[in-house]
């Protein structure tokens, strides 16, 4: 096996940043649903302002990353092929859930040039383009509803606004899951969360790379 670079410093900043915003936007989340339980920033009132300043924060650093990917020319790893939805999304599911509890090898070899399989692709392609853009929509029109109810109300208000913006926060909630579970697919359990933290990772000495 030989060590090499997988991701740079800036994308684990990147990431980890993100990730920590994500868990904060949860949790002052779940304090606005249930003030009782969940009183962990004190007040309401500071649950409110936090959870609004941690989605603009958020909103800035995807900017961020956008504009990385793009500049870097690594915005083809993330976009799906035609064949990614037919054999390799198949190939990929069939292997979570009963190759790799059988000891089969990974269907995709995973390389600096082509992080993602087929299946973490098309993820993270409906996750950037609908599922992230549906919160930041949501999230912005529930936040301008102090200072501009009637804009708010042309989209429903909070009755409607609010359980949608809930949803999207729970099926956040539910990829945070399958995405921590997924890290410890690698060679070891804990492979990819040090290739996260140090930025190397391993390939055969006859890889491609």
């Amino acid at each position: 096996m030989s060590r090499v670079l997988f991701y740079t410093r800036y994308e684990r900043i990147w990431h980890w940043a993100q990730a920590l915003g994500i868990i904060l936007l949860l949790l002052t989340g779940f304090q606005l649903h249930y003030p009782d339980k969940f009183p962990l920033f004190g007040s309401l009132t500071n649950a409110v302002k936090i959870h609004g300043i941690i989605g603009f924060l958020l909103l800035l650093n995807a900017f961020l990353g956008f504009f990385y990917t793009v500049t870097s020319n690594k915005i083809h790893q993330y976009i799906p092929i035609p064949k990614d939805f037919t054999r390799g999304m198949f190939e990929q599911a069939r292997y979570y859930v009963w190759g790799i509890f059988h000891g089969e090898p990974h269907p995709f070899e995973k390389t600096v040039h082509k992080k993602l399989n087929p299946l973490q692709k098309i993820t993270y392609f409906f996750l950037l383009n609908l599922l992230l853009p549906f919160q930041i929509v949501t999230g912005v029109l529930l936040w301008s509803a102090s200072s501009y109810p009637d804009f708010m109300d042309r989209f429903g208000g909070l009755l409607v606004l609010g359980p949608l913006h809930t949803i999207g926060a729970f099926l956040f909630l539910s990829f945070l899951i399958v995405h921590i579970y997924l890290t410890t697919t690698g060679h070891t359990p804990l492979d990819y969360m040090k290739q996260m933290i140090t930025g190397y990772g391993h390939v055969p000495d006859n890889s491609q790379e």
